[in-house]
Order: C-alpha cells, then sequence, then structure tokens
C-alpha cells in the first residue's frame, strides 16, 4: 500500500466550494510492459490545485490523487533494457498525456495528470507507474525539488516565449504579472535568450526581485499611468 492525497467531495457550487483534502491508502502500482515505477522524493504544486479545490477546473477526479509536477528515483523495471537504462536513476515526471512530439502543440486530446478524469495518478502518491515515454532524467545540477517544480510552470513558459512569441535576442518583451511560477520562468527563459525584458506587478517588491533575476524595468500596474511609463522605457531606436 501507498500514501496519497485526494480531494473530499463536500456539497458545495464552484467557486464557492472549497473541497478539503483527504490522505488515504491506495495498492502500489503494479508496472506493465514499457513502464517504470518511480518513488516519488518531491511533487510541486501549481494553481490548478488550487482550481480543483475551487471545482473550477474541468473534469475533476475525487478519486485520482492531486498532482502534476513530480520528480523521484526509478526503482522497478518491466524489462532488462529498462532496468539498465532507469534503475536507480533520478527522473522528472512529464505533466501531461497526448502530446508526443510536436513542437506546435498537443496531437490529440491533451490531459494533465493529478486530479482529473482521463490518467489514474498524480504526484501527490508515494509511487507512480509510467511508461517510460513519460518521463525525463532530473538535471544533475538541480535538486529533486527544483527538478519537480520545472514541468508544468516550465512548459508553459517555455511554448509561450518560444513556440508562440518566437521570442530572439535584441527583442523588447513585455511579461505581465511577474510573480507567478510560468511568468518568472519566462522571464528567465527572456533574460537567458538576449531578449531585453519589461514586466508588471501590483508589489514593488516583486518588480525588485525580477529585476535582480534579469529584468530592464517594471513598472507598477496600480498606478493610473502605467502604460505612459511603460511607453517612456521603451528604446527609441526599437519602440
Amino acid at each position: 500500500m501507498m500514501k496519497a492525497l485526494l480531494i473530499e467531495k463536500i456539497d458545495g457550487k464552484p467557486g464557492q466550494v472549497y473541497y478539503p483534502l483527504k490522505q488515504v491508502d491506495l495498492p502500489k502500482p503494479s508496472i506493465r510492459p514499457g513502464e517504470v515505477l518511480v518513488k516519488i522524493l518531491a511533487a510541486a504544486l501549481n494553481h490548478r490545485e488550487v482550481f480543483i479545490r475551487q471545482h473550477l477546473y474541468p473534469g475533476i477526479s475525487f478519486e485520482t490523487p492531486l498532482g502534476a509536477d513530480g520528480a523521484g528515483v526509478v526503482v522497478e523495471t518491466s524489462s532488462p533494457e529498462l532496468e539498465r537504462k532507469w534503475k536507480g536513476k533520478k527522473v522528472v515526471l512529464t505533466p501531461g498525456r497526448g502530446w508526443e512530439s510536436s513542437e506546435e502543440g498537443p496531437e490529440g486530446r491533451y490531459v494533465i495528470v493529478g486530479g482529473t478524469v482521463g490518467v489514474s495518478h498524480g504526484t501527490l502518491q508515494e509511487y507512480v507507474a509510467i511508461p517510460e515515454t513519460e518521463l525525463e532524467a532530473a538535471p544533475s545540477h538541480l535538486s529533486i525539488p527544483e527538478a519537480a517544480a520545472i514541468p508544468l510552470a516550465g512548459l508553459t513558459a517555455y511554448r509561450a516565449t518560444f513556440t508562440k512569441a518566437k521570442l530572439r535576442a535584441g527583442q523588447n518583451v513585455l511579461i505581465t504579472g511577474i510573480g507567478g511560477g510560468v511568468a518568472l520562468f519566462a522571464l528567465q527563459f527572456a533574460v537567458a535568450t538576449g531578449a531585453t525584458v519589461f514586466v508588471t506587478s501590483g508589489s514593488e517588491e516583486k518588480i525588485a526581485k525580477a529585476k535582480k533575476l534579469g529584468a530592464a524595468h517594471g513598472v507598477n500596474y496600480k498606478q493610473a499611468d502605467w502604460s505612459k511609463q511603460l511607453k517612456a522605457l521603451l528604446p527609441k531606436e526599437r519602440p
């Protein structure tokens, strides 16, 4: 058996209810051909967990453990080949299903794991049986908790920054609402690319922290003339 966290159903309307968490004992997963068993060492939370508990997320499940992001160690494999490749390795789990290889976007129905129908597991459980194709080696320069925090927010930010915006060195980019996970990843990606990054926030503290991470300028959107302030900061040679 293993421990897992689910949401418990109570009466309430979407947006008004806040489902409590429930720790349960579930059978330890058995692996099938092509799968490995990962012992979860760290899991990361996203705002979607809040939306799920508020019943503001589509397809929620009261039977599926929460959590889309996680990292751990492979403790069991389904073949000698997978044992040689993965046994004992620290890995990061992919946060969704239905997106195989296209950089443009999911090829079919995309489902984020954890707390939703369509996928039977989340990362807020002690063990996960997962296809070998749905994990990656954990970056060696990161701790396991750091690696666990990357997948969902990092993938979202990467796709927005490069696949959609096609950001390049020397360009200006505005990242609104700096302070959230996706925005912070986008900031770091943009700075590393060589773009000039502008940010907005309602918090001067968050703007200051963004500048420490490489943002060139920031404006407080609570000020009535914030858009004029931002325009004045743009370089004259590339307004």
